[in-house]
């Protein structure tokens, strides 16, 4: 496939510059995307695998990879013969090259974590029945997301060295300029990438070069606590900030041909640094790309959040960032994610097996053998087989009506059934009703099926009126048919529709929450704005449920 040039991405100089730091300096750790959809995220990424030393590979991270396709597994060929040695994994696959992770927030935390160590110390570790191997695995981490999607927990947001906001331009002229450059690619990709060979070629040169005098490039003592102080400045208590700021600043210098680090290096890297850090604003910088110097150095502002015509006065205000979801509530006590899928059974003989039993194994080839004559092979090998623990079934009921905040919600809501759905190994389901106008529906009936899952919410349509209790009586239902099923509701609980003629709206969702009791419950409060009824705590109340804010006060 035929890689469309990083230096044609017109009008994302920060992405371009983030991505030319992580490839100079692997161990930064990686940087994170955030932004729209359709912004350049992943072309930049493959354009950039294209410009690391010899080409390197672009290994692109499924969403449901297993732990052990991720990291390698041990060749068990091998073990036999006593040696340690690894079955390729992607992060080894990506050694000298880049790996590419879309829709990163709904990563297993595990995964991300493993991910993290290994760009951070350019190995990947395998341990695995008392043997143990490693490979090497130094890569550029890429991983984009969608931040209406729900974000990445703290912890591991902090493990990305840099993180850049994209945004789709807003600006007629600077879109069709890049709608040419798109359409002339795919008219003539091998013609456009001639086209832009010399500034590919000057990019390539100026990265490798960068690489190589990385390691040289020296901060001055005086500079030191001036960078210490600037990340106190933005309420970061981490030291990681300290060291990334520190190598970023380095990179920079080597990008532009200096062995050593200005001031001006620390201000152009600092928002990178700090963005997704900073408990306060970090300094703002229109730092120039590495790519061609035609670009326009600072992207432009999104345009003003407007309210729909039905929208409360103290709902005009821009909600904040939407919070990730976390489902309290684990009703059939499923282990985490990669973890196996329950106690052993029973073990059974298996050639090819990826998993030992190794009491069984061993005791198979000491009973074939003769006595003090101990010899294993594969037809000792004994799989074994694990208690199938049945996965968890959640009913998502969302508010589709036409209060403010409903792209949001539907992104947060959109997160959510993703990342139960890719963290089960498939046995967990999920099932959407929506409410709007004067009544709700069942969108997506009890799945599986990502790809499906995230259609249903594609197709949901928004605006009108708030029936909450036509959608508690309908989640009822549903409810009463799965024993066990768990309960999350996306609403700001300013029911406006009763669920019968001269009834009270409010009063009525009061009732119907009530009569759901005993399904473990959590209600996401997507009330937004400075003025807040804090309704959906009280419907959490009635649910006997707990409660969690889309919109953190």
């Amino acid at each position: 496939m035929t890689a469309y040039p990083l230096c044609a991405v017109a009008h994302q100089p920060h992405l371009l510059l983030a991505l030319s730091l992580v490839a100079v300096c692997p161990a930064l750790g990686g940087v994170l995307i955030r932004g729209d959809k359709g912004s350049a995220k992943s072309t930049a990424a493959r354009g950039l695998a294209a410009l690391l030393p010899g080409g390197g590979p672009f290994v692109n991270l499924p969403l449901g990879a297993t732990e052990d396709r991720v990291v390698g597994t041990l060749d068990l060929d091998a073990a036999l013969r006593g040696e340690a040695r690894l079955q390729t994994g992607l992060m080894a696959q990506a050694h000298g090259g880049l790996l590419y992770i879309d829709e990163v927030n709904l990563l297993p935390d595990h995964l991300v974590d493993v991910l993290l160590d290994a760009a951070a110390m350019g190995v990947v570790r395998v341990q695995r029945d008392s043997l143990s191997a490693e490979q090497p695995a130094r890569f550029a981490l890429v991983g984009s997301m969608n931040p209406e999607e729900g974000q990445l927990r703290p912890q591991f947001l902090d493990r990305f060295g840099l993180c850049v906001d994209v945004l789709a331009p807003r600006e007629p002229q600077q879109r069709a300029e890049i709608l040419r450059r798109r359409m002339a690619f795919e008219t003539d990709p091998q013609g456009f990438r001639a086209q832009w060979a010399g500034e590919e070629e000057r990019l390539a040169t100026q990265l490798r070069r960068a690489r190589e005098a990385w390691a040289q490039v020296k901060v001055p003592d005086d500079l030191l606590g001036q960078l210490s102080a600037l990340v106190l400045r933005a309420g970061v208590a981490s030291l990681r900030a300290d060291l990334v700021l520190h190598r970023a600043a380095r990179a920079h210098a080597a990008l532009q041909g200096r062995l050593a680090v200005q001031w001006a290096d620390v201000e152009v890297v600092a928002p990178l640094v700090l963005n997704h850090r900073a408990a306060v604003a970090p300094p703002s910088t229109s730092p120039p790309p590495p790519a061609p110097p035609s670009e326009d150095p600072s992207p432009p502002p999104p345009d003003p959040a407007q309210a729909p015509p039905d929208a409360a006065p103290e709902d005009i205000f821009a909600p904040a960032p939407a919070a990730p979801i976390t489902l309290h509530h684990t009703a059939l006590g499923r282990q985490p994610a990669g973890a196996p899928a329950g106690r052993v059974v029973r073990t059974v003989a298996d050639p090819q097996a990826g998993r030992l039993h190794l009491p069984a194994t061993l005791r198979s080839a000491l009973q074939r053998g003769a006595p003090g004559d101990f010899h294993l092979t594969r037809d000792d090998f004994h799989a074994p087989v694990l208690e199938v623990q049945s996965g968890r079934q959640v009913l998502f009921v969302a508010d589709a009506s036409g209060s403010v905040g409903a792209a949001g919600r539907m992104g947060a809501l959109k997160g959510a059934m993703l990342a139960l759905l890719a963290s089960g190994g498939g046995r967990d389901r999920a099932a959407l009703v929506t409410f709007r106008g004067s009544g709700a529906d069942l969108r997506l009936d009890w799945t599986a099926d990502r790809q499906e899952a995230e259609d249903a919410v594609r197709s949901v349509p928004t605006g009108g009126r708030t029936p909450l209790a036509h959608a508690l009586h309908l989640a009822g239902t549903l409810l009463r048919a799965q024993p066990g099923a768990e309960l999350v509701v996306f609403t700001d609980g300013r029911a406006n529709v009763p669920l019968h003629p001269g009834s009270d709206a409010w009063t009525d969702a009061l009732e119907q929450a009530q009569s759901l009791r005993g399904h473990p419950c959590t209600v996401v409060n997507t009330e937004s704005g400075h003025v807040r009824l804090s309704r959906a705590a009280q419907l959490a109340q009635a649910l006997s449920g707990a409660v969690q804010d889309l919109h953190p006060v």
